[in-house]
């Protein structure tokens, strides 16, 4: 697979592949590969780089080191920071989602919270056998807005919902059998496995019809409907009863000091 690298940044690594019709994005901290406001800004910038490119096929987002991610920042979820957060974030995602080629997440081991997020955003999802898709954001006290937004839309109301009741995971194999995941693959092979599929799926098309079809997909979807007034809705909430109440930041400020929350119902 030819290579050719971006210039280096500090939180991830990109690289043109396949003749520059893709572009392979890393998350290069790992073990967690923590989505932090640094992280999101990177990316950023690298996708509206290529962004114009008429030769660019696909978007391929991989976590380095194991881990696709365990999420956003836990830390920038504190009261001072929190909208600030959110604000950067539901701006990030919905970049994802309207990318004109299509963007695809290579989920393995843990995909958690905001990387979940950014997986139900992607077009395509590859998973491994070990690869566990969850939001536990209920567990700390929170809530995740943008599973509450296109949640429904990507993986079913039920499913949807108890996901981001209980904090309870799902499985690649559990994906693929919703349609959420296009391919399982074994741990070790995925990149592999998943360029196979691209390059027998993907590559061989016109980029300009690639393109036209990416953004009538998501226009037909009701994804980008959903991140513009159902996100927007959640992210109020968020900021509104959550952000400023007792459990929401008991939550937080637990989990970082390592110890089981006291919650007080409000």
């Amino acid at each position: 697979m030819q290579s050719d690298p971006l210039p280096d940044t500090e939180h991830i690594s990109a690289h043109l592949v396949e003749d520059g019709h893709v572009l392979r994005i890393l998350l290069n901290r790992p073990r967690a590969n923590i989505l932090t406001l640094e992280m999101m800004g990177e990316i950023s910038t690298v996708l509206k780089t290529h962004r114009n490119d008429p030769h660019l096929r696909i978007v391929l987002i991989r976590g380095a080191g194991g881990n696709f991610s365990f999420g956003a920042s836990v830390d920038e979820h504190r009261r001072d920071v929190a909208a600030e957060l959110l604000k950067v974030f539901h701006t990030f995602i919905r970049e994802i989602a309207a990318y004109p080629v299509p963007v695809a997440a290579l989920a393995e081991g843990r995909c958690f919270g905001g990387a979940f997020e950014l997986a139900l955003c992607c077009h395509l999802v590859f998973a491994t056998v070990g690869t566990r898709f969850a939001c536990p954001e209920i567990k700390l006290g929170v809530f995740p807005p943008v599973l509450a937004a296109i949640g429904p839309l990507r993986l079913g109301g039920a499913l949807a919902e108890r996901m981001m009741l209980s904090g309870t995971d799902i499985s690649g194999a559990a994906g693929e059998r919703l349609g959420f995941v296009a391919a399982v693959f074994e741990d070790a092979d995925i990149e592999t496995r998943a360029m196979e599929w691209i390059r027998a799926h993907i590559l061989s098309l016109s980029a300009h019809s690639l393109r036209v079809a990416t953004r009538v997909s998501r226009m037909g979807s009701g994804i980008l409907a959903a991140l513009d007034t159902r996100l927007e809705e959640a992210e109020r909430a968020y900021v509104d009863d959550i952000v400023g109440s007792h459990d929401g930041n008991e939550g937080i400020e637990a989990f970082i000091e390592h110890r089981t929350p006291v919650w007080l119902d409000r």
